[in-house]
């Protein structure tokens, strides 16, 4: 996976970059938006934006040879192919529709794949100032201190997580209220906070029991919190109950007890 100090050096670039830009995302969400439409419900801001560029002008300094995956220059028509390659997969601006509307979950989330693994995870909240870390194989951090997943084993006693996504035809919106509906008499309560990344570092520090998302935006989602929630001792997975698959814009993780139960209720809505 590449040794151990080059890890710890790449993980503490990525925490340097993800502040720069969590000063950046601080700043302008205590002022008027300039906002524009990406789709019909997605939300585009100037920090998105201005967020990737300096993350990715920090890292490519560093390291020139590695990879770059990010939200902004994909949408804009950039390579989102994963290769084996070192590669710095980045939403600079995860919850832009929470950052539209002052609510205070938002993040940057700064992946590493090495072998299209995800190997260093960072995901920065600069609002409510909480630093989630993660290297594969040495243990995932809140701010510093240890973090584990939680040890619900019931299902009816779990907090789950989801999203409705950013498409509003029929279909899609008949579906997600349909699999809501069935999943509601199955957990405690359900939570959409509106950032896949932070919903996976909840799953991480045990705030949230089960969590999954269809449909999202990409890679750049889930690659930093993947890290993050394996190395917190949780599972990740795809919401068939299949192998998680970074690039499939499918997702679900849980703590290792709840995975099968879940994956029963919600593999009859999918």
């Amino acid at each position: 996976m590449g040794d151990s100090d080059s890890l710890s050096q790449f993980l503490a670039s990525a925490v340097d970059a993800a502040h720069k830009a969590g000063e950046i995302i601080r700043k302008g969400f205590y002022q008027t938006k300039n906002v524009h439409h990406k789709g019909q419900v997605d939300l585009v801001t100037e920090t998105d934006k201005a967020c990737e560029d300096l993350i990715f002008n920090h890292l490519k300094q560093l390291y020139p040879s590695h990879k770059f995956i990010g939200e902004e220059t994909t949408a804009a028509g950039g390579n989102a192919e994963l290769t084996d390659e070192p590669t710095w997969i980045v939403d600079p601006l995860d919850g832009t529709t929470n950052f539209v509307h002052g609510f205070p979950f938002v993040c940057v989330s700064i992946g590493l794949t090495i072998r299209k693994i995800p190997t260093v995870g960072v995901v920065y909240n600069p609002i409510i100032n909480e630093l989630f870390t993660g290297i594969h194989g040495k243990g995932a951090f809140l701010n510093g201190n240890p973090i584990k997943v939680s040890s619900q084993t019931e299902l009816i006693s779990a907090l789950l997580a989801t999203e409705v996504g950013t498409k509003r035809d029929n279909l899609t919106v008949d579906a997600c209220t349909n699999r809501i509906n069935s999943l509601l008499f199955k957990v405690r309560s359900l939570r959409m906070t509106g950032s896949c990344a932070l919903n996976l570092c909840g799953i991480a520090c045990g705030r949230l029991d089960v969590c999954f998302e269809l449909g999202f935006g990409g890679p750049w989602d889930v690659a930093g919190g993947a890290v993050i929630v394996r190395e917190a001792g949780g599972v990740l997975f795809d919401p068939s109950g299949a192998d998680f698959d970074i690039t499939s814009q499918r997702v679900a993780a849980s703590n290792p007890f709840l995975k099968h139960a879940f994956v029963d209720v919600v593999r009859q809505n999918l």
